[in-house]
């Protein structure tokens, strides 16, 4: 699935025990409500990389920014649900 399709996105690098902890949160959540969410690393992509390298994990809902390394499950449902 591209990020083209999906309609939640989490952006983070490898090895980040914050990503971790967002991913399952969007996982569980896009689960529930059978949304489709793909994630993007910042590494190797120097335009991620200088708007995000400090704020990371990020999650965009329909390309809005919605979390900035912590993520509140009842925010996302909100921000999927619009």
């Amino acid at each position: 699935m591209s990020s083209g399709e999906a309609r939640v996105v989490v952006l983070g690098k490898p090895d980040c025990h914050l990503c971790d902890i967002a991913k399952d949160v969007v996982a569980r959540v896009c689960a529930e409500l059978d949304v489709a969410w793909v994630e993007r690393s910042i590494v190797g992509n120097a335009e991620l990389q200088r708007r995000y390298a400090e704020l990371i994990p990020v999650v965009l809902v329909d390309g809005r920014q919605i979390a900035v390394w912590r993520v509140d499950e009842q925010r996302l449902r909100v921000a999927i649900a619009r």
